[in-house]
């Protein structure tokens, strides 16, 4: 399962973009998304999802 950004909540800091070890996540538009084929949840990389950890909106970057 990939995760994905809450588009209303996102404040477009970009903080996610450069933590996603994957290249998942792209501004596109006027928002920040996960692309669902290259989101690997941080597997072997991390304990945690980057996304989620670095996001400064909790509950923004939310498993899909």
């Amino acid at each position: 399962m990939a995760f994905k950004i809450i588009a209303s909540q996102c404040t477009q800091c970009g903080a996610c973009e450069f933590e996603c070890p994957s290249g998942a996540i792209k501004f596109k538009g006027e928002n920040y998304v996960i692309d669902p084929d290259k989101c690997t949840e941080c597997k072997g990389v991390s304990d945690t999802q980057q996304c989620a950890t670095v996001c400064p909106v909790p509950k923004t970057c939310i498993p899909a």
